[in-house]
């Protein structure tokens, strides 16, 4: 192990903690670097001090050389200690030749051929390079309609999108993972119960994530049990007119079979909008924690909540004073992202520049609750969720605003909400994003996502490979708690600890349940307490059983709607042939000893 520097604020810890199998194998896969005959020729410190030094250069701009190196040292300390990952694209690329460092981005479509092929053919660059791309198909005339240019008729929104699909399907993001596109059709689109219907058939549009432009006219209009207008989007009059009853119906339908679509509520998130004058926000990244204008990108990056904590005897607490630093040393790290990012398309460079936006999120949240011994379904979780996200905003904020003294504010800014009160140098600080990837390398639950099983395995992560996930501190349960071999080898192959497993404390169980044993409410619950402190939007499943029924999809999504969430997605366990994670494992995938 290496120590920490000694211009490190935590030069009093040590780097470089245990990394799991699982961390190792996509770390190995995905991120070290290989030289031309595949070989490894990097390890996991190496690639965190290769990307703590890229990411520091952006110093220079702003200070001298020693600088560079001084925020290197900090960057690396972060980096090495899984207090703080950035997204893939930056562990993958930054101080690689051509480094594309963002992870989201939206790209506009309009209703020609130009432009439609345009996007195409910017999303084969962006998503060859790393990144993922959102795009809002509701400016293309309905399928049918007719077209003045060739007196043909038009093919619909869904016929193009899986077009780009195919696309995707060739394009393997930065050579190292598959590409992945969010499509969003407005709600009052004449195509929309086609859109909504599209995923049907699985296998059909599978590099793509749905989401219906909800309006909260629509949400009225379904509680009032009035008709839905249909619009053609060019000549903005009524086509037909629907029962919106219906219309959700079908949303509901769709969702609760398969996963697809979600719903954006562009209204909450306009509402929002820290740059209304620069125009309305339609579309979000493919995991939705990023509502952006056409052509903006962003950079994101998580800090680990698990390795915020601090122990005293056998209780654990957290430490504000760690987290506060790791914040400050995030924020600085996203800004200078932006600077030594290589943009491919000058359109997304000078917007990127102009705004700034940056996201930095969480992840780890279910382990910080397990070990502090709070119920992931409970009141004190909610409030210690609104606390935590207050605390992260507000620092990042005066993170951000610090950085205005070294550098301005971000050129827009004179056009922001913030604009004359408070300069800051991002027009956007935090957003909650999935994490897959990086939690598997922190070794940590993943967002602010509940824990999923106490024992699963992860399907199509790593090409045909499986990862086999036990959690630690079921682990460390286990073999403290001395049972019987039979019911440890039922958790085990359920996944779960059954909630009359009357060998078992009450409250343990209450601290181990699983994302399918906690209500859909609670989920929801946790999604808007995160948002409340939350620039962006936040990326959570709402994960249901089984048995769960149509009503609780409906109940569920009007429930986010009323609440104020920009956005929700549902996914009912078993809705799919093929899912990434399967609760439960194999006896002898085990650790402890039976």
């Amino acid at each position: 192990m290496q120590k920490a520097r000694s211009d490190s604020p935590f030069s009093s810890h040590i780097i470089m903690p245990h990394l799991d199998n699982n961390a190792r194998k996509v770390l190995q896969s995905r991120y070290l670097r290989r030289n031309h005959e595949h070989d490894l020729i990097e390890t996991p410190t190496e690639m965190f001090y290769r990307v703590a030094k890229a990411v520091a250069r952006a110093e220079v701009n702003y200070g001298a050389e020693e600088k560079a190196r001084y925020w290197e040292g900090h960057f690396f300390t972060a980096l090495d200690n899984l207090w703080f990952l950035p997204n893939s694209p930056t562990l993958m690329n930054a101080g690689a030749r051509g480094g594309q460092l963002s992870a989201c981005f939206v790209l506009p479509i309009e209703d020609d051929m130009s432009s439609i092929f345009t996007t195409l053919r910017d999303t084969a660059i962006i998503q060859k390079s790393g990144g993922g791309t959102g795009f809002n198909f509701s400016r293309l005339r309905p399928g049918g309609s007719y077209i003045r240019t060739t007196g043909g008729k038009a093919s619909g929104p869904v016929s193009f999108m899986k077009i780009f699909d195919a696309a995707t399907e060739n394009i393997k993001q930065g050579g190292k993972r598959r590409g992945a596109n969010m499509g969003v059709l407005n709600v009052d689109h004449p195509d929309i119960f086609d859109f909504v219907a599209c995923k049907r058939r699985e296998g059909v549009l599978k590099n793509f994530n749905l989401s219906v432009g909800m309006s909260d006219r629509f949400m009225t209009a379904l509680e009032q049990n009035e008709d839905w207008a249909l619009v053609h989007p060019a000549t903005g009059k009524k086509v037909d007119k629907v029962s919106a009853r219906k219309l959700w119906g079908a949303i509901v339908q769709n969702a609760w079979e398969h996963g697809d679509p979600g719903l954006v509520f562009f209204d909450t998130v306009n509402r929002k909008n820290p740059l209304p004058h620069l125009g309305t926000i339609q579309a979000t990244n493919p995991c939705g924690e990023m509502p952006l204008l056409p052509y903006e990108s962003c950079n994101l990056g998580s800090i680990n909540l698990a390795r915020m904590l601090t122990k005293k005897d056998a209780w654990y607490e957290i430490d504000w004073d760690r987290l506060d630093k790791v914040i400050n040393i995030a924020i600085r790290f996203l800004d200078n992202v932006i600077d030594v990012n290589n943009y491919r398309l000058e359109e997304i460079k000078a917007l990127t520049l102009s705004n700034r936006k940056i996201g930095l999120g969480v992840m780890g949240w279910a382990e910080l609750l397990i070990k502090l011994k709070i119920p992931y379904n409970s009141a004190p979780a909610i409030e210690l969720a609104e606390r935590l996200m207050d605390f992260i905003s507000k620092k990042g904020r005066q993170a951000s605003h610090a950085l205005v003294r070294e550098r301005g504010t971000f050129p827009n800014w004179h056009k922001s909400l913030f604009y004359p009160k408070l300069p800051l140098r991002n027009a956007t600080c935090t957003s909650i994003a999935p994490t897959g990837s990086i939690s598997i390398i922190a070794g940590t639950s993943s967002s602010i996502e509940p824990i999923y099983a106490l024992a699963f395995s992860r399907d199509h992560v790593l090409k045909d490979e499986k990862l086999t996930d036990i959690h630690p501190l079921l682990i460390d349960f286990l073999e403290k708690a001395n049972l019987d071999a039979d019911i440890t080898r039922s958790i085990l192959e359920k996944g779960f600890i059954a909630e009359g497993e009357a060998t078992i404390p009450k409250k343990t169980r209450e601290v181990f349940r699983t994302a399918l044993q906690i209500p859909y409410e609670y989920h929801i619950k946790h999604q808007l307490a995160f948002q409340k402190s939350t620039d962006n939007a936040v990326s959570k499943t709402i994960n249901l059983p089984f048995e769960s029924t149509l009503q609780d999809v409906s109940d569920a999504f009007k429930m986010a709607w009323r609440l104020g969430a920009k956005g929700i997605t549902v996914y009912r366990n078993k809705s799919k042939r093929h899912q990434v994670l399967n609760a439960g494992v194999e006896e002898k995938a085990c650790k402890v000893c039976l």
